[in-house]
């Protein structure tokens, strides 16, 4: 449903590349340029698009997922979204463990031995989610896989220097271009 229509996964990624994409020079998280980028905020930010992705995402997560895992900052309405949506707990991953409080780079949830499934907004390289990885290896986490809103790194989706690590997302850049 957006704006409450029944709406099909071609209809929401026209709604998503007309909410989010943006013309210019940007520079991206891994440091390369890009002339379209996708603000991720105004879509996670609208609930007639946020409720629809995050059933779309919902249908990518592994069976034996035991807890998702939203990576700092744009993640986290997605796994919370997603977490509604479908019951299982949502954890909170930091970019680094907090130097205060339970100092934590895993909040919400314990995921030592735990299954886990990470949830992202936009993967170029994936250098965040190699990050997350790290912190969650070091919390004794077995991570399944990432599922993401949007793929706009070149080629099959997957992690530099994770290439075990499967991920799965909703949209691609070509997906977004197209439904313009």
């Amino acid at each position: 449903m957006i704006d409450g229509v029944a709406c099909t996964k071609g209809d929401l990624a026209r709604r998503i590349a007309e909410v989010a994409s943006l013309q210019g020079e940007f520079t991206l998280r891994s440091g390369q340029i890009s002339n379209r980028y996708f603000d991720k905020y105004r879509f996670e930010g609208t609930p007639s698009l946020l409720k629809p992705l995050a059933r779309a995402m919902a249908e990518l997560i592994p069976a034996e997922t035991e807890i998702l895992a939203g990576l700092e900052l744009g993640g986290i309405p997605l796994v919370t979204a997603i977490s509604l949506e479908i019951g299982l707990p949502a954890a909170f991953v930091r970019k680094e463990a907090k130097t205060y409080g339970t100092c934590r780079a895993i909040e919400g949830q314990n995921v030592s031995g735990r299954r886990v499934t990470f949830i992202e907004d936009v993967i170029t390289t994936g250098g965040a989610v190699k990050d997350a990885y790290r912190l969650a290896l070091g919390e004794h986490a077995h991570i399944l896989a990432v599922v993401c809103a949007i793929w706009r790194g070149d080629g099959a989706p997957t992690i530099q220097g994770l290439p075990e690590l499967s991920v799965l997302p909703v949209f691609t850049k070509a997906d977004l271009e197209n439904a313009r």
